[in-house]
């Protein structure tokens, strides 16, 4: 009855909302009395702001349409080059780009939004690579008929799109997906598959969550995982392709997180408020933009998102050395041709310091010169991979430790 109950909230909420975004334009309108008695302002502006607060939203487009390299603008070419049931691979590539040019794989989290909360990401390694991103499904547009979906099976897409993509591969994994991609290039090293990345970089990932625990560490520890059966899985409804689905909902995912900073969420759509009064409708569109795709959210499966809790957050299976992959062990001392650098925010709430950088540790097979670690100043979990610090202090550093290990060269276009 969860989704059910949801549904229902949302279908009420759709209607509220078209109702205050219909009587904020009669309100702005410059005929209407109020308005010069400083009343029909303040009041439209506050029906705008619960109006884009409710309006429900789909999947956002990446959008990304050109980016600027040595002062020229370039085009940007998105397509979908591999498509499987639960995700697709997008390619991104930009005119002009130099045909020894790296490739990179970005790998988005299966964590309640869509890829396209990478999208500063992607546009800023496009600037000088050929980008691949993983576009995971909305758990609830999968029919059944498709199967389960679970941490072995994201393993295994992993290991599929590196296939497809080819040899000197660079892996990007930003958060959650750190604990599968250093999986799966364990088994590829082990196997020494011919597409093994040539690098992988992993961002604000919780490889060890003991170190530095957070809020969400600690929830996840709080409750047997029994608890998060019963209490956080429902079923997709009818309506949806997905109908009979076990899944982990989005708008819960979306609630933890908004929970999390609720004074600040609130302090911004303040800030929203005073920006359309005073308006300053560029600064509201800055934090509306945000919103838009924060408040984007999709459904993850039931079995992925449950072995997730306890293998990573309750078992700590990774650094405990017990972690599978279809039954076998996965060895991280098997890695020996995949170099390792690791970037955490000094200010993440998510993944706590040093998290990301167990990782170094575990990989006891690479060398000390394969391996690699950032502490990004006054970086908070977005900040890592989305932003002016991402933009102007991580992506440098990642870019020169590609061009390091790898056989494709960054260089800008003449």
């Amino acid at each position: 009855m969860l989704y059910q109950a949801y549904e229902m909230h949302r279908t009420w909420l759709n209607g509220a909302s078209a109702w205050a975004s219909i009587t904020a334009e009669f309100l702005s309108n410059p005929r209407y009395p109020a308005g010069y008695l400083g009343i029909g302002p303040a009041a439209a502006s506050a029906l705008e702001v619960f109006a884009h607060a409710a309006q429900s939203r789909g999947k956002p487009a990446f959008g990304i349409e050109t980016v600027t390299v040595g002062g020229r603008e370039r085009p940007i070419t998105e397509t979908a080059a591999y498509t499987r049931p639960f995700g697709d691979l997008r390619r991104f590539v930009r005119q002009g780009l130099p045909a020894d040019a790296p490739r990179v794989l970005i790998v988005a989290p299966m964590s309640g939004h869509y890829a396209t909360l990478l999208r500063g990401t992607v546009e800023r390694m496009v600037e000088n690579a050929e980008v691949f991103i993983t576009d995971w499904a909305d758990a609830r547009s999968v029919p059944t008929s498709e199967g389960t979906f679970d941490l072995d099976d994201y393993i295994d897409y992993l290991i599929e799109f590196l296939a497809f993509i080819g040899p000197d591969t660079h892996v990007l994994a930003v958060c959650q997906p750190s604990v599968p991609a250093l999986a799966a290039t364990a088994v590829m090293n082990a196997d020494k598959h011919p597409a093994r990345p040539a690098t992988l970089t992993m961002m604000g990932g919780p490889i060890d969550t003991r170190c530095s625990p957070t809020s969400v560490n600690d929830l996840a520890m709080e409750r047997p995982i029994a608890w998060f059966r019963h209490n956080v899985i429902a079923t997709v409804p009818a309506q949806y392709p997905g109908a009979g689905r076990r899944v982990y909902p989005g708008f819960l995912q979306l609630a933890g997180f908004m929970s999390m900073n609720l004074g600040n969420h609130l302090m911004s759509h303040y800030e929203m408020f005073k920006h359309l009064t005073a308006g300053d409708e560029a600064s509201a569109d800055a934090m509306k933009a945000f919103y838009e795709e924060y408040r984007s959210v999709c459904d993850m499966t039931a079995e992925f998102y449950l072995q997730t809790v306890e293998e990573v957050f309750q078992k700590h299976s990774l650094p405990n050395g017990t972690f599978t992959h279809r039954g076998k062990p996965v060895d991280l001392g098997a890695i020996h041709d995949t170099a390792i650098l690791a970037v955490e925010g000094e200010r993440d709430d998510i993944s706590g310091i040093g998290q990301t950088k167990a990782a170094l540790d575990l990989a006891t097979g690479l060398g000390k010169g394969k391996k690699a670690y950032l502490l990004a100043e006054g970086a908070g979990h977005y900040g890592i991979f989305n932003g002016s610090r991402w933009r102007e202090k991580v992506a440098p550093v990642v870019e020169k430790f590609i061009a390091r290990h790898g056989a494709g060269r960054l260089r800008a276009a003449a």
